[in-house]
């Protein structure tokens, strides 16, 4: 299978999956070398402006047609992507089976309404599959006319070995967020919500993990605050070991015109260390924040209520933490997981309808 890479994509998501799907050996295209255990052929991108990121990014690659053609898939990143318009374009010349991984949950963002974005859109049409990782990234597509038989929904998973609980949970009022440092994580309305959280418990503390471009809001934060600790960018066992050492997760996410929250990783990876969440109501994130945990409205009063009941209360904190525990082994872990995607490719090659 050739992955044609995004510019700057996250390591340790999709490739990662593809990678650990039964019977499959994949070559990455992109610029920079990704830390899965895949092979990989260089190549540079064309990128005009930088005024969208990831798969909204005006970019695309400069050699794809020098990747390996022996493939029997080609694939890559939402339907919107540049890149994917490229690579529907070439396994229609190779006569390459096309998939489309695809987070996206809004059939009516802007960007769909771009010139440059429509007409990658309207060249994946023709892909032999849609693998969703949301269920609401399935209706997405099924709004844009996509055909159902060929769209499967396999959640994402999670490294239940990497990311486990504590021996002994803390009981200590530590709070952790793990996000990019930006307004549609809300990290600013975390802050917000933070200086009334101390008013009900005095010795809580604040872990930021992340960076973004917030990172000096977070950083004069910190200066004035000794609750709070910017730890900014960490490897995934740092980021691991944080949340271990924490007892509640919070984000505080919330739309913009282009983007809402889709799933979560962040939630997931909390989950299996036995963390309870606290978080906004925000896009598709039921789909990964099930009941105990919580999900309240986006206002800086709501987010401090739901961290003060599960900060003052560890004996709640516990029970909920060994849900999400048990919620996580049974429904996100990894090699599940990319199993179950290995058999949405299986049984398109197979001739079997996905729906």
């Amino acid at each position: 299978m050739l992955w044609a890479m995004l510019r700057g994509q996250r390591p340790w998501r999709e490739l990662h999956y593809l990678s650990l799907m039964p019977r499959t050996r994949v070559t990455a295209i992109g610029e920079v070398r990704p830390p899965e255990q895949v092979d990989f052929f260089e190549t540079r991108y064309r990128q005009p402006s930088t005024r969208f990121v990831e798969a909204g990014a005006l970019c695309w690659m400069r050699d794809l047609q020098q990747a390996p053609a022996d493939m029997d898939w080609e694939a890559s990143l939402e339907l919107c992507s540049l890149v994917t318009g490229q690579v529907s374009v070439q396994a229609r010349r190779r006569a390459t089976r096309q998939a489309v991984l695809v987070w996206a949950n809004d059939p009516d963002t802007p960007l769909y309404r771009l010139p440059p974005y429509r007409q990658a859109v309207h060249r994946a049409r023709d892909a032999d599959l849609f693998l969703c990782f949301v269920e609401a990234a399935r209706d997405h597509c099924l709004a844009l006319g996509l055909p159902a038989e060929r769209c499967a929904v396999v959640h994402p998973g999670v490294d239940t070995a990497l990311f486990h609980p504590a021996p002994k949970r803390t009981r200590e009022p530590v709070a952790v967020f793990v996000s990019p440092v930006a307004t549609n994580k809300g990290i600013d309305r975390v802050l917000d919500a933070w200086r009334q959280v101390l008013r009900h418990i005095p010795d809580a503390k604040l872990k930021v993990v992340g960076r973004g471009p917030l990172d000096e809001e977070v950083h004069r934060a910190a200066a004035s605050d000794p609750s709070i600790t910017h730890l900014g960018v960490m490897p995934r066992e740092q980021v691991s070991a944080a949340l271990r050492d924490s007892a509640v997760f919070v984000t505080a996410p919330r739309a913009t015109r282009v983007w809402n929250e889709q799933f979560g990783l962040a939630y997931v990876e909390a989950m299996a260390c036995g963390l309870p969440v606290v978080t906004t109501v925000c896009g598709s994130n039921h789909e990964a924040v099930v009941a105990p945990n919580l999900r309240v409205p986006d206002d800086a009063e709501a987010l401090a209520d739901g961290l003060v009941q599960l900060l003052a209360d560890p004996d709640r904190g516990d029970v909920i933490g060994r849900l999400n525990r048990s919620y996580v082994e049974e429904h996100f872990e990894l090699r599940r997981q990319c199993v179950r995607m290995g058999d949405a490719f299986a049984a398109v090659e197979d001739g079997v309808a996905l729906a």
